[in-house]
């Protein structure tokens, strides 16, 4: 077994030396700090997990609180988690998966623990109830989403209202008047989850400055639900043109019933769905979409938890910080200029 004796002889520099660059207690020479880390690549040194959290009371561990619920789109949600893994062992941590069904009572578990040095969470929610809980126990935490209040927490998050706003544009700028926003199902809304309000938010506001109207439906995003939304949406505004998809699983179900009912898109109406690139590819015609990155959110997040943990560890107050990632519209076949009137 490799030890951080055998490090410091194969570096050319003492044991402490080793052990300042793998804390990073000291300020070490670029040159010597090189030398060591390629040293403990050469010799596969691994730091003993135990003898090291004692030492530095640090656990070397992040807690990623990840959502266990079904009406939320796992695909991106495993990104953002392997995202955030990756990130977090370029620092030399590892991360521990907790899922948030255990709300509140999971925040003071691994707070009381000791078991991580701070604490990611998803699925942010504008009125969370598990914030209170994270300042009032002092808990280093990055928060994926937006809270109301956010206070001794960083965040950071897709900026969605201007996804919204920017998905009423896109239809505005090509003559549409009639729209509609396929939005998550109820429970989603009930919840008050950021990044659904937030999205929804931003698009009323920029439709009403344009002049559109529209409707907003809430979908489970089954096919029969679908089925139904479109059917209630063309019941009240037969002269739909623009729909504007956020529930991921309402889009495949959506584009085959409007191709059933005789309608080509984007001929008859356009489609702009808010999603991941991939999905927008994989659909005919393929997705006009307005997207944001999954694994930026992870490594800006983890980012944040690493600087509030050192500015911990250093004795300082760390910093609130507050990112908001800009999205990115991306025009593609499912969208084109309004049909004219007959």
């Amino acid at each position: 077994m490799v030890t951080i004796a055998d490090v410091a002889r194969h570096a050319g520099v003492s044991s402490s030396t080793v052990s300042y660059v793998l804390s990073g207690k000291r300020a070490i020479s670029e040159e010597t700090r090189q030398r060591v880390q390629s040293s403990v690549r050469e010799l596969g040194y691994h730091p003993n997990a135990g003898a090291r959290a004692l030492a530095a009371r640090r656990s070397h561990i992040v807690a990623l609180m990840v959502p266990l619920r079904t009406d939320v789109y796992v695909p991106v949600m495993m990104e953002i988690a392997i995202s955030v893994t990756m990130a977090a062992r370029q620092h030399g941590y590892d991360v521990l998966l907790i899922t948030n069904d255990e709300g509140p009572d999971g925040v003071r578990r691994i707070a009381g623990s000791g078991l991580a040095d701070g604490l990611i969470m998803m699925d942010v929610e504008l009125d969370d109830e598990r914030i209170p809980v994270l300042r009032s126990l002092g808990t280093q935490a990055a928060l994926i989403g937006l809270a109301d209040d956010a206070r001794g927490l960083s965040c950071v998050d897709h900026d969605f209202a201007t996804a919204g706003a920017l998905c009423a544009d896109h239809l505005a700028d090509l003559g549409h008047r009639e729209v509609a926003f396929i939005g998550y199902g109820s429970g989603v809304y009930h919840r008050h989850a950021g990044y659904a309000e937030r999205t929804l938010t931003g698009f009323r506001g920029r439709a009403e400055q344009r002049g559109l109207r529209f409707l907003h439906r809430s979908c489970e995003g089954t096919y029969e639900s679908t089925a139904g939304t479109l059917a209630r949406i063309l019941a009240d505004r037969p002269g739909t043109t623009g729909f504007v998809v956020q529930n991921e699983g309402a889009i495949g179900p959506l584009l085959t019933l409007l191709r059933t009912s005789g309608r080509t898109v984007p001929e008859d109406v356009s489609v702009i769905a808010l999603c991941q690139d991939q999905l927008a590819e994989q659909f005919a015609p393929r997705l006009t979409a307005v997207t944001g990155s999954a694994q930026e959110l992870g490594r800006v997040a983890v980012e944040q938890i690493m600087r509030r943990i050192t500015a911990v560890n250093a004795g300082d107050r760390p910093a609130d910080d507050r990112v908001l990632l800009t999205p990115v519209l991306t025009v593609r076949d499912s969208t084109g200029p309004a049909p004219r009137q007959s």
